[in-house]
């Protein structure tokens, strides 16, 4: 997997498509909690997945953790993609709602967008649909927005 510490002379944009796209430069969570990021935009992105019964909770659905995983990855990466060179982020909140149960064996798409974006934080979206566009939850988030400083 390609570094994103080692790209900060990319913008952020330009980070995601060279060192998450593709199965072989996955982000560890992604490739755990089996999920991809296949669209990148400035200000979107959007990842696919499809829930196995290894993500089942107790009561027999998806384990909200796992939807909540791919909303998190949709928020901050559309966060992450506005970033300038030389920037970065972390996320500071996040709010899930869960609107239906998922269960095994569906096909979801989780699409993160931008509400705001400042020099300091940045705000965004993402709902995660089945193929159908059946809505399954929706997230906010807010990033903080950092300058890297160069290694001494």
């Amino acid at each position: 997997m390609t570094s994103i510490l080692s790209l900060t002379h990319l913008t952020g944009v330009e980070q995601l498509r060279l060192a998450f796209q593709g199965e072989e430069n996955a982000a560890p969570i992604a490739r755990t909690l089996d999920y991809a990021l296949i669209e990148v935009e400035e200000g979107r992105v959007v990842f696919e997945g499809t829930p196995t019964r290894a993500v089942y909770n107790p009561i027999g659905t998806v384990h909200g953790g796992w939807m909540a995983t791919l909303l998190d990855s949709a928020c901050a990466c559309a966060v992450h993609s506005m970033l300038k060179a030389g920037q970065a982020y972390t996320t500071l909140e996040i709010k899930t709602v869960f609107h239906r149960a998922l269960t095994e064996g569906v096909p979801v798409k989780a699409e993160g967008r931008i509400i705001q974006m400042g020099r300091r934080a940045g705000f965004a979206e993402a709902d995660l649909r089945g193929l159908d566009g059946k809505l399954y939850a929706t997230a906010t988030s807010t990033c903080l927005v950092m300058e890297l400083t160069p290694p001494a």
